[in-house]
């Protein structure tokens, strides 16, 4: 058979990627959340201390790379289930060694 055929999928096979998909949207919510939340939090403490902090600077970047590893398990775009399915995703890109302000 030629690899370039496309397969038809099962409609048990789209039901259950279906209830993934479910699944992993209320979790790309949760996680949308968490950022916003330390976005938040980073302001107040860069307000109060006049630098930012490092485990949330961290935090964030982890949160906002599976989130990008869960947009595209939602879009279809990959077969991959992501986390707890596999491993926790590592970081796409370090965060910048400062931040600027200009």
């Amino acid at each position: 058979m030629n690899d370039l055929m496309p397969i038809t999928p099962s409609r048990k096979a789209i039901a259950m990627r279906l209830l993934y998909t479910v699944l992993f949207f209320v979790a790309f919510e949760l996680v949308k959340t968490a950022v916003h939340l330390s976005v938040v939090f980073q302001y107040i403490y860069l307000f109060i201390t006049q630098k930012p902090c490092e485990p949330v600077r961290r935090f964030a970047n982890q949160a906002t790379t599976y989130a990008y590893v869960l947009l595209r398990y939602l879009s279809l775009n990959t077969n991959a289930r992501p986390y707890p399915f596999a491993p926790f995703p590592a970081e796409k890109d370090q965060p910048e060694t400062s931040v600027s302000f200009d």
